[in-house]
């Protein structure tokens, strides 16, 4: 089972790649054996959790027909030294889901900070689901961690929607089917993925280090937030957060004239690529799009308009993704295998994006685990390289998370999500007063 072009990206773009999605949840914690009784009546089947990552050595050492096999001999007695083959999936082991059901020693948010920069362990498939204790107010927490290259931030939704008391259908919106794409879109396309920006204000890697900030929107926040701007049907979540992220860079390292280089500031906003009747299959199913950040623009609500404009051309540029260049990485991988690593560095580089802007949406309304009601949700956007941060915000009924993941100076997240918190309530209290 070959990796997917995507899969292959993420292995090898030099990050830890752990990515994560909590449901938090009213009541009593229950039992851990109860949380395994459920993982096992409804993940067993499929296939993508029972899989393991492995990468093989085969000997580059040529092999007659009269000659033992030697590929298993390490170089030192005249043989060359085997080299590292392209991983693949394998299926070694029965699912088990005493491996992978642990109860958390912490809360959530120390959770978080403890396994964002690092990968999870050789051996089991790579994710791991955490019973996590409540904070002062009680509850729990169903904490679900995994390689991106295993799953996606849609396949950890649809994961924990799957362990829910009654699974409600939701309703489809995944993709139209792809349309032909012109010529020149392509280029265009290639032209914005290579376009290189800057980085964000920080010094040396060697004084930058990881940092993880969870903070809660009220859903009156939220709502009053998204009227802008007035005059129009409202700004969507990636909207407000873009335009958010952008006033919070703003405050935070200052107004654009005051950066180190000229160059545009961009963000990477991903968009699912499956289609309506492929939207629960797990893996890595989406693209990025590059958008510059107004970080030149004052006016909050004067932001939010830069972004709409950018934004309106997501669906056709992940069109050209889904339609050309996602094929066209795919013939990369077979022909060129060698060229895969060197995209996949040149795209995780914080000059072609300085951040990362996610929005998750919990779509059922009446979500429960063994009777007890649902909270909310909270995401973890993967940790990227010095220079770099990666903001996500998961939604449902009654709130919204921010989560914020920097590589620069120390704490940097909890400033920056304190910063786009406060765009929030600017925009809700400037809503309120008109």
């Amino acid at each position: 089972m070959r990796l997917s072009f995507p899969d292959e990206a993420l292995l090898l773009n030099g990050c830890p790649g752990v990515v994560g999605m909590a449901a938090v949840f009213r009541g009593e914690e229950p039992e851990l054996r109860e949380v395994r009784a459920r993982v096992a009546e409804r993940w067993t089947a499929l296939r993508r959790m029972s899989h393991v990552l492995d990468t093989p050595y085969a000997s580059d050492a040529p092999q007659t027909s009269d000659a033992p096999d030697t590929s298993d001999v390490l170089g030192g007695d005249g043989r060359r030294a085997p080299r590292r083959r392209r991983a693949h999936w394998v299926v070694r082991e029965p699912f088990r889901p005493a491996t992978h059901v642990l109860a958390a020693r912490h809360k959530l948010d120390d959770l978080w900070a403890d396994v964002v920069a690092r990968p999870l362990p050789d051996g089991p498939p790579p994710w791991r689901l955490y019973v996590v204790p409540g904070g002062p107010d009680g509850g729990f927490a169903l904490a679900l961690v995994a390689q991106h290259v295993l799953l996606d931030g849609r396949s950890l939704e649809t994961l924990l929607h799957a362990l829910m008391d009654d699974i409600a259908p939701v309703r489809a919106t995944g993709r139209p089917p792809l349309t032909r794409v012109r010529l020149g879109a392509v280029g265009r396309e290639l032209k914005a993925l290579t376009a290189r920006g800057q980085a964000l204000p920080t010094p040396s890697p060697q004084r930058t280090s990881p940092s993880v900030a969870v903070r809660t929107l009220s859903s009156d926040t939220f709502r009053a937030a998204r009227r802008h701007p007035l005059g129009t049907r409202g700004a969507t979540p990636n909207e407000l957060l873009i335009g958010a992220v952008a006033g919070a860079l703003r405050a935070h390292f200052g107004p654009a004239p005051h950066w180190p280089g000229t160059r545009p500031v961009y963000t990477a906003v991903p968009c699912d690529l499956r289609a309506r009747d492929s939207e629960h299959v797990l893996g890595n199913g989406a693209t990025a799009v590059q958008i510059a950040l107004p970080l030149d623009v004052d006016d909050p609500v004067a932001r939010l308009r830069v972004c709409r404009t950018s934004l309106q051309t997501m669906p056709a540029r992940s069109g050209v993704h889904a339609a050309a260049l996602l094929p066209w990485g795919e013939t990369v991988k077979r022909v060129a295998p060698w060229a895969v690593a060197r995209l996949a560095d040149r795209a995780a580089r914080p000059t072609f994006a300085a951040t990362a802007t996610t929005v998750l949406k919990w779509r059922d309304t009446s979500s429960a685990f063994q009777g007890r009601r649902l909270r909310h949700v909270v995401g973890l956007p993967p940790l990227h390289r010095p220079g770099s941060a990666s903001f996500l915000l998961a939604q449902n009924n009654s709130a919204c998370t921010l989560t914020v993941v920097c590589h620069l100076l120390p704490h940097s997240a909890q400033r920056l999500a304190d910063a786009v918190v406060d765009e929030f309530e600017a925009l809700a209290r400037r809503q309120r007063k008109t």
